[in-house]
């Protein structure tokens, strides 16, 4: 066990504070995915039927904008649903091992906060942020087309490749986050696995 860094307590630990939002938002998240999607959808087909009828640019490019932001809030939020599921996850590891632990009347022994929880936490958030951004700036954008602002149209294909390149940027770090939040996991496992194997022998 000298790998692991570790506290030792009489009782099983509860969750903390990041495992707990995982374990209510997680189902919202995903369900926000569900809905967002679709909506996404039918604003590119009714794009689709406009430009099919020979409608006018402005409010063509307004929905491309509109429909892309949505379909943003669907990633985001997928992205979201994942990563509370992997921290819920590890809260279920830690309650569940601790609960075993006491149950045979051994001393409970929890890991630390691994430096990967740090990094998974830090990377979601900064993905988060970024992708929000924009997404934000694409539904402004796609609103003033709407209105009828022709001079939203200047520029419009630059920015759109800028924000092109932020939402990439913003789902790099979210699956880099992913990523060690998963690596994290195995750690867990691992670390289940060698103090259960331990438990006969204290008991």
């Amino acid at each position: 066990m000298a790998e692991f860094s570790t506290t030792t307590t009489t009782r099983a630990p509860g969750l903390n504070l990041p495992q707990q939002m995982g374990r209510r938002l997680w189902k919202p998240m995903l369900a926000m995915a569900l809905m967002a999607f679709p909506v996404g959808f039918v604003i590119h087909v009714v794009k689709a039927t406009r430009i099919a009828d020979g409608g006018d640019a402005t409010s063509i490019a307004g929905l491309e904008q509109v429909g892309t932001g949505v379909m943003w809030i669907g990633f985001l939020a997928v992205f979201a649903a994942i990563s509370f599921a992997i921290a819920k996850i590890l809260g279920e590891f830690r309650t569940g091992g601790g609960a075993v632990q006491e149950a045979t009347g051994s001393r409970v022994v929890s890991l630390r906060t691994p430096a990967t929880v740090r990094v998974f936490i830090g990377s979601m958030m900064m993905g988060m942020m970024v992708i929000l951004g924009s997404v934000i700036v694409h539904i402004v954008v796609g609103a003033d087309l709407l209105g009828g602002d022709v001079a939203a149209l200047e520029g419009l294909e630059a920015a759109s490749i800028r924000l092109e390149a932020f939402r990439r940027l913003g789902t790099a770090l979210y699956l880099s986050g992913i990523a060690f939040g998963l690596g994290t996991i195995i750690h867990v496992i691992r670390f289940q696995t060698i103090r259960i194997r331990q438990l006969p022998d204290a008991a």
